[in-house]
């Protein structure tokens, strides 16, 4: 055995080898849908909660015109958190949420340390960085993007 060649990993449960298996194609469309639901309720609180409010936060953080970008912001994590949903133009929608959440780290979390119990960037990096991966990896097999056309 070369210095680069590792033994397959064996399982502590044999038994669950075939469970594994069956399930192992629902893994990355459970990462994906999952994330882009989460981010469907921050946009529906951006587009028909208190706009005001988000565009006064918005416009003390220098981020201007506050108002109109609160409204890009809530289409970009609910529309686009659908589309990611539903794997329909997974890249542009994860590429677009990625930015907006490496922005909030920037302008609201950073300054606050890493701990997300106190308003670090713990939360918002992990879950940009898990967007980067979906801009990277696509919609994957089970998603609108691979049964009508090629990924975008």
């Amino acid at each position: 055995m070369d210095s680069h060649s590792r033994p397959a990993s064996q399982l502590f449960i044999p038994a669950l080898g075939g469970l594994y298996a069956r399930l192992a194609c629902f893994a990355y469309p459970l990462v994906r849908i999952v994330a882009g639901l989460w981010l469907v309720p921050h946009g529906a609180q951006k587009l028909f909660g208190d706009t005001n409010m988000f565009a006064g936060a918005f416009d003390q953080m220098g981020l201007e015109p506050a108002l109109p970008l609160v409204y890009l912001v809530g289409l970009v994590e609910f529309v686009g958190g659908l589309m990611m949903a539903v794997g329909l133009l997974t890249l542009p929608a994860a590429a677009a949420a990625a930015t907006v959440l490496f922005v909030a780290v920037v302008k609201v979390h950073l300054p606050m340390g890493f701990m997300g119990d106190s308003g670090g960037f713990e939360y918002p990096l992990m879950w940009a960085l898990l967007l980067v991966a979906i801009v990277i990896r696509g919609g994957g097999a089970l998603s609108i993007d691979r049964r009508i056309w090629r990924e975008f």
